[in-house]
């Protein structure tokens, strides 16, 4: 696809701490590197947006980072003019004052509301169809997605060979492992683990405390750590904390850039994550994995989680897809998983080669950015 000479705006208004500055801030670099864009990042919170890109000056209302103009969207807007395509994220409001901006340009932007990422069968026919307007601007929906006929998932060039070759190589894994202070328990499966609250956890734990396989679990610091703490006993969990108790090693690692966190998720032998942004690169890494679907009113997630998982078991065995399906169910729940984590062991095999097939299927299909910029192409 040719290098684009224009200029993209992305507002991102930051609501559950990493999760949409994750995607956003992904997708800015993704244009910049691959191709050729001018982008500037609106963001609301730049605190927030420091945990994932130290270099972020909180205080600065305008500055550079890998290329991507990243800009403070402050709450007393300054006037600019508007670029040649403009993202809301995640159904943000523009402000007033640029959607005016907008619509003086002598030659409209597009203007796209970027979604959230969801499995569900009606996404494939709302996607790309016309918004709302803004007096003669049409703004569209852009859904990423799993199936054909959305818009994909966010998916750097040449990813999954840089992720192949990292799990062939035993001491690159270490040397990455060993610059988070990771010494790996001795023939212990590894397992990360980044989560919202959960009643479930500490079912889990004591499976994987009682099992006659050794675990080390990696938790990056964030909101499970609480349900950590309680279960061991213990205050004030922070990075570099481990404990041991039986099968199990526990241990709280820093929070990591997207880089190492990807490097993490190869690393391990299995992924719990949450949100949207991990819960796609956990699909990378081509591991099995158990998702956390952050939780909606109604119980609307449930339907997205349910969406989900009647595409990701599809060629799994029987008795692999009902016990994977129900360990998914249960930790969403908050139920106990002891149960639903046996029988899920019992299929371990089946489930890391079916993991390395649904990326190689995901992959075959364009990466979000590019099916922006062909969406884009086509418009002009």
């Amino acid at each position: 696809m040719p290098e684009l000479n224009t200029r993209w705006d992305i507002f991102c208004t930051v609501v559950d701490n990493f999760g949409d500055i994750g995607v956003t801030w992904r997708l800015a670099r993704q244009l910049v590197a691959e191709h050729g864009a001018a982008v500037r990042l609106w963001v609301d919170d730049l605190r927030a947006f420091e945990r994932l890109c130290p270099q972020i000056d909180t205080h600065a209302a305008q500055q550079v980072q890998q290329g991507v103009e990243v800009r403070h969207w402050a709450t007393q807007w300054q006037p600019v003019e508007a670029a040649d395509v403009v993202i809301a994220a995640f159904a943000c409001q523009l402000p007033s004052a640029y959607m005016d901006a907008m619509a003086e340009r002598a030659k409209p932007p597009l203007w796209m509301n970027l979604d959230y990422l969801s499995a569900e069968e009606w996404v494939v026919g709302c996607h790309g169809l016309p918004s709302v307007k803004y007096k003669h601007v049409q703004k569209f929906f852009f859904f990423p997605g799993f199936r054909t006929g959305t818009g994909g998932l966010l998916r750097e060039q040449g990813l999954l060979q840089r992720r192949q070759a990292f799990q062939q190589d035993p001491a690159a894994q270490r040397t990455f492992l060993q610059g988070l202070g990771v010494d790996r328990a001795s023939g212990a499966q590894l397992i990360s683990l980044f989560a919202y609250e959960n009643a479930g956890l500490a079912s889990w734990l004591d499976a994987l405390a009682s099992d006659s396989t050794a675990t080390h679990l990696l938790v990056p610091e964030g909101r499970i750590l609480g349900d950590v703490e309680q279960w061991l006993g213990v205050d004030g969990l922070a990075a570099g904390a481990v404990h041991i108790r039986d099968a199990l090693t526990v241990q709280v690692l820093p929070f990591v850039r997207q880089d190492q966190y990807d490097l993490l998720l190869w690393s391990c032998d299995f992924n719990a994550v949450r949100g949207e942004d991990s819960f796609v690169r956990a699909q990378w890494a081509a591991r099995p994995m158990l998702w956390h679907i952050y939780q909606q009113e109604e119980d609307v997630h449930l339907d997205k989680l349910e969406a989900f998982l009647e595409l990701y078991l599809e060629g799994l065995s029987a008795p692999a897809r009902e016990a994977l399906g129900g360990l998914w169910r249960a930790w969403n729940a908050g139920e106990d998983m002891t149960d639903h984590w046996q029988s899920t062991r019992k299929h371990w095999p089946q489930l890391q080669k079916h993991a390395q097939a649904w990326c190689l299927e995901q992959a075959s299909q364009a990466d979000l950015a590019a099916a922006l910029v062909r969406f884009y192409v086509n418009w002009i």
